[in-house]
């Protein structure tokens, strides 16, 4: 770029989100599809927060956690989703320069809930088997909800973080952004600016605010894994470790599709599988967690049921 126009682009007041096709006929099939999957996401993970709080047998401190992953995926979808839709039917792919780290800023902050809720969650279970006869004592109420609280002043901090960042960009090489919404690395790889310290310092906050609740919750499930193995009865062992699987399933669906989205763009750089990783990792994982919990797990599908009833 010549000197005037990085002037030009110095102050950008509007990015251009491209989206998954430029192909016009594709248009409506990506809006149905967007608008059913969130659909399905809310309604899903509202149904699961109905089924929790309505019956009694799901007063524990784990469906207290599933509560509100269950509230941090809803708001997670409802960050990226309407905005892509919004701008398929008005056929307006602008957002905002102010917009865009808005939409970052809640982006970060749901997916940090996510993933330290899913910390929490591997908590709750390496107490509730590791230590059983204390499992009512440790996991009261009250350090249930500073355990939320805590994840949300946390995830707070990290978009927070991420916002300081970008805004030390100083100027853009372009306003096209290969994505349906404005992430960290999408923003860091427009910046014309000092790209290697920013490259270290977005990818070293990734990596610590994602890191420390993986390896917390790599830590649980070797302690967990190391008292299943102790149980002398096949039953007992399968008893055990069915009441994580639901969970499981969900930390490596996030974590797989997570890493991809937030890192693979720095590994691998490629517009496509960039879209792709962002789309299994904001839309599909959200849309799936409730279906886990409740296809997998008895105590909900035997609330699902009186609910019906």
């Amino acid at each position: 770029l010549s000197p005037m126009e990085l002037k030009n682009l110095t102050r950008v007041s509007e990015f251009f989100l491209l989206g998954l096709s430029d192909d016009l006929e594709l248009q409506p099939l990506l809006l149905g599809l967007f608008l059913s999957m969130y659909l399905v996401a809310v309604l899903g993970n509202m149904l699961i927060i109905l089924t929790v709080s309505s019956d009694s047998h799901l007063h524990t401190p784990m469906y207290f956690f599933l509560c509100n992953l269950s509230l941090a995926d809803i708001g997670f979808i409802s960050t990226t989703v309407p905005k892509m839709a919004v701008g398929i039917l008005t056929h307006s792919r602008v957002i905002s320069y102010g917009g865009c780290l808005t939409q970052m800023s809640f982006l970060i902050l749901f997916a940090c809930m996510d993933d330290l809720l899913l910390t929490v969650m591997a908590y709750d279970r390496f107490v509730a088997i590791c230590h059983p006869l204390h499992y009512s004592a440790i996991m009261n109420l009250r350090l249930c909800c500073f355990l939320v609280l805590v994840s949300f002043f946390i995830s707070l901090l990290d978009a927070q973080l991420h916002n300081l960042i970008v805004l030390q960009f100083t100027c853009f090489k372009e306003v096209n952004i290969s994505n349906f919404f404005c992430g960290p690395s999408q923003l860091l790889h427009l910046a014309c600016s000092d790209t290697i310290t920013n490259n270290i310092v977005m990818y070293f906050v990734g990596a610590i605010f994602g890191g420390v609740p993986l390896a917390g919750i790599v830590g649980s499930y070797y302690k967990i894994v190391s008292s299943i193995l102790r149980v002398p009865s096949i039953g007992g062992k399968y008893k055990a470790f069915s009441t994580c699987g639901s969970h499981l399933l969900i930390v490596c669906l996030f974590y797989g599709t997570g890493i991809g989205d937030y890192f693979g763009s720095a590994l691998l750089p490629s517009p496509r599988k960039d879209v792709v990783a962002s789309f299994m990792y904001s839309v599909v994982t959200p849309m799936l967690n409730p279906f886990i919990y409740s296809m997998r797990n008895r105590d909900i599908k035997s609330a699902l049921w009186r609910l019906y009833s």
